[in-house]
Formats: structure tokens, sequence, C-alpha cells
């Protein structure tokens, strides 16, 4: 029964640290990544569609990522899309493929950036600490309910902080990489 809530715990963690590298794959280094145009939606047929449902987006250079629109129809509203994401991007059209050049990342903008991978290494460590927190609410008041003894819910209380321990030194870990990515450009 307690090894089930250690392995809800450890799935939920898993969960929390692959959030955490989904959001630092959108974030910028200064490398081509098609993962950089996952947040934008192009507004075609009447509704904002995810741009991977309209195009293949891949990486022509380490500086430069090429959108081929599916339907040539939809290459303006593409082109459109990317310019006004706020990613800071100036694609270029040449029929229904679109070239995304990545501009240089200035001092501030990659310390700006670095900035928003803390916060995202912060939101992770607290969503981690949360569900160390739940599982620790639900043991101890099996113990109080008498389903569990006291030696019990000190054991699965150090095996819980050990589960939650290793998802911490894992997401630190991303941040530094992150961080050292980000930082060592340009």
């Amino acid at each position: 029964m307690i090894e089930n809530y250690l392995k809800d715990e450890q799935k939920r963690m898993d969960k929390t640290v692959e959030w955490l590298h989904h959001e630092y794959s959108g974030l910028r280094t200064g490398r081509a990544s098609p993962t950089l145009l996952e947040p934008v939606k192009v507004n075609a047929y009447g509704t904002a569609t995810p741009l991977h449902q309209l195009a293949t987006v891949s990486v022509s250079d380490a500086r430069t990522l090429t959108v081929q629109v599916w339907d040539a129809s939809q290459a303006d509203a593409t082109e459109k899309a990317i310019r006004e994401s706020n990613l800071g991007l100036n694609p270029m059209r040449d029929g229904a493929l679109i070239r995304v050049p990545l501009p240089e990342l200035s001092k501030e903008r990659r310390e700006e950036l670095a900035k928003v991978a803390a916060r995202y290494a912060e939101d992770a460590r607290i969503a981690i600490r949360n569900v160390r927190r739940d599982v620790m609410d639900h043991l101890k008041k099996m113990q109080k309910n008498g389903e569990i003894s006291e030696d019990d819910l000190k054991k699965a209380s150090t095996d819980a902080q050990k589960i939650t321990d290793a998802h911490i030194a894992t997401v630190d870990d991303s941040f530094k990489k992150k961080q050292a990515d980000i930082l060592s450009m340009g």
C-alpha cells in the first residue's frame, strides 16, 4: 500500500521533470531548434491552429529554421503568426517555404532568458515539494487511522524524501546546464 503512494510520487515528480525539459526546449539558446516554434498558433481555416499541424519545421543550419507549409494558401497566415509570436523572429517567405533566421541574442536577452529558466526550475521544485507534501499528508492520515505503524510512516517518510531529493537534484542539474547554455552564447 505504501509502495503505491511512493510509486505515484515518483510518477508525478517524473512528469514535473518532463514538463521542465519541455519548457526548456522552447527557450532560445542561439541554436536553431524546431521546438522554438511550438507555441506558435496560426489563424488558419478560421481557428487558431498549432503550427506543427500546418507545416513541417526543420533546421537548415545552426541559426536558421525552415517552415514548409503543406497548404500554400496558409503561407501568409503562417508567416504572420511567426512574426507576431513575440519570439523576436523575422521570417522570410519563398512560396510555401518560410525561412526563419535566428538573430544573435544580446547579453541582456540572454540574462533575461536565464531568469526565465530559473523561474521554470523554481516552479518545478515547488511542484515536486507539493507532491511530497501530498504523499506525506496521506501517509500521516493512514498512520492516524491505524492503517500503518509509526515505524512504517518513518520509513515511508525517509523513502519519500529520497525520491524528492533525487528529483530536486535533477531539476538543479537541468537548470545549471540550461543556464550555462543560454549565457555561453554570443
